[in-house]
């Protein structure tokens, strides 16, 4: 049994990087803290129990309001925390691309300082936000394994400083995203892997591999954008899109460009299934997910209280046959995303 599996999280977690606010390189936009907490203790009522975020979301600044919304709740409801490290931004610059940088001593560096922004005396899951390849983030280098550079750190290297985390007590579990089969393999024959998080929606399925992997390895699968970062909500279009805050990441993504029509025609399929069985866009999104065998749980985001509600339900609604065939056909016609068609 791996440790997220003692801790019996919920089908769905609290997504907390559109929270992190404006002013650097992969903000959402602005964001009033005050409704992100109320967010965040709307999840808690409805029965989440779990918040994943990141040092470099808002750069410090997630964590922070997470920490705020924490601190708000009784200690016996407060949610399990989950966050990473591993991208590094120059304070100085906060709108340049982070770097991927898992040295040993930065790491020990970044786990007290997560620990000081949310106010917790261990973290439930700590996970290694990329492989460090010494180079920036860009959309040019997502997804793509790349070239490390000389000053890269080898993923030995950094998964033996993230098991000593958890043999001394600072973190409960740790976990690797973004990482394909083979470095989960040899992170595996070091210490176990107690979670992985690949991105997973019926828009990019690319990740079936590694969640395979984690299934015959008894590793847990929280993954990450079901909503394809709002494209399967059902309220996008190509004038939402050109609506965006000048800031907003996605306004210059592909997925959000190129590959917007193909997408929509994706997002009108689970609208048709949304309608029928009487339930919000996001739920059927996010119930599609979780659909995949071995995914144990889906990261949500949400910035306001009424945009958990879309998905709260999401972990209770199992898709049918029909309906999974009916996305599967989209896919298929349309060409979108990336994978298998279907669980």
């Amino acid at each position: 049994m791996n440790s997220l599996a003692d801790m019996k999280i919920s089908r769905t977690g609290f997504g907390a990087w559109a929270i992190g606010g404006g002013g650097w390189r992969f903000t959402w936009g602005a964001t009033d803290d005050a409704e992100s907490v109320a967010a965040i203790r709307r999840a808690v009522a409805l029965g989440v129990n779990w918040i994943d975020t990141a040092a470099v979301y808002g750069l410090g600044h997630s964590e922070t309001v997470v920490g705020r919304a924490l601190a708000s709740l009784p200690p016996d409801e407060r949610p399990y925390v989950f966050t990473k490290a591993g991208l590094v931004w120059n304070e100085a610059q906060p709108l340049s691309a982070p770097y991927r940088i898992m040295r040993p001593e930065s790491v020990r560096r970044e786990v007290d300082a997560s620990l000081r922004r949310l106010g917790v005396d261990h973290i439930d899951l700590y996970q290694v936000h990329w492989p460090d390849t010494g180079e920036s983030l860009d959309w040019d280098t997502l997804g793509g394994d790349g070239t490390a550079s000389p000053n890269a750190t080898p993923l030995a290297e950094y998964w033996q400083v993230m098991a000593d985390l958890r043999q001394a007590g600072k973190v409960r579990a740790i976990g690797l995203s973004n990482h394909g089969v083979a470095q989960l393999a040899e992170a595996e024959a070091i210490a176990h892997v107690d979670a992985i998080q690949p991105p997973f929606s019926a828009l990019d399925r690319s990740a079936a591999p590694e969640v395979a992997w984690a299934r015959e390895h008894g590793t847990a699968v929280i993954a990450y954008s079901p909503m394809a970062s709002g494209l399967l909500t059902g309220a996008f279009s190509a004038e939402r899109v050109a609506a965006l805050p000048a800031d907003d990441w996605r306004r210059a993504h592909p997925d959000f460009t190129d590959r917007l029509p193909e997408n929509l025609a994706v997002a009108d399929v689970l609208g048709t299934i949304a309608e029928q069985r009487g339930v919000p866009v996001p739920a059927v999104a996010v119930a599609w997910t979780l659909a995949w065998p071995g995914v144990t749980g889906a990261i949500v985001g949400a910035r306001t209280p009424a945009q958990v509600a879309d998905w709260a339900g999401a972990g209770h609604l199992h898709l049918g046959e029909e309906e999974l065939a009916a996305i599967a056909r989209v896919l298929g016609r349309t060409g979108a995303g990336t994978g298998p068609f279907r669980p």
